[in-house]
């Protein structure tokens, strides 16, 4: 049984960024693949690094109870789904904060070995980011290589988890809802696609 969790970090209920994630999921269940859905925002998920996380980084072993939690519902998935706003071409802190308490050595990756190795190699990462510029705009400013080095790169390639369904829903504020809509139900489609080739035994779509 293949298993998805989507994560998605923004306040309003009734924002592009929440329907997307509201999108994703339904796809995923009508391919049935298991779905669960982290809003970080109304679980009141704590974003800030602090004494405890610190702790931990130097070698500690008590890991945070809230973080821990975090990657006990992570260890039961094979699909990890990103939806996130783009905002100054990175992540909203809380997802960033999310990934920093999260994401640590030991559990993403194992620094105590050389070479060092990622340690999530069963999971596939997708991304789906609402943004408001246009491609051309961020082609010219170096954003879109900016999100890959960042997330794809040191993040994704980092843990050595497998990289999925990459969209950025460009022209996010100014385009029509009807053209917006079908693009996002594209990449529902695709990453149901996605995840039930898993489940049956494909091969995910190129």
């Amino acid at each position: 049984m293949t298993r998805a969790l989507v994560v998605v970090a923004h306040p309003d209920e009734s924002s592009l960024t929440q329907h997307i994630a509201r999108s994703i999921a339904a796809g995923l269940d009508a391919a049935d693949v298991v779905s669960e859905t982290a809003d970080l925002y109304s679980e009141g998920f704590d974003p800030r690094f602090g004494p405890a996380d610190q702790e931990l980084y130097r070698g500690g072993r008590t890991t945070p109870g809230d973080v821990a939690a975090e990657q006990q519902r992570l260890d039961r998935v094979d699909h990890l789904v990103l939806v996130f706003p783009v905002q100054w071409w990175s992540m909203p802190a809380l997802l960033k904060g999310w990934i920093d308490r999260v994401f640590v050595d030991g559990w993403a990756f194992d620094t105590q070995v050389t070479p060092m190795e990622g340690k999530l190699a069963r999971m596939t990462i997708h991304l789906v980011m609402p943004a408001g510029d246009d491609a051309e705009g961020f082609a010219r400013r170096g954003y879109d290589t900016a999100l890959s080095t960042q997330i794809v790169t040191g993040i994704i390639g980092y843990c050595g988890a497998q990289q999925g369904v990459t969209a950025i829903i460009h022209g996010s504020e100014t385009r029509s809802r009807d053209s917006i809509e079908d693009e996002v139900a594209g990449i529902a489609t695709s990453i149901a696609e996605y995840a039930g080739a898993r489940l049956s035994g494909g091969r995910p779509p190129g």
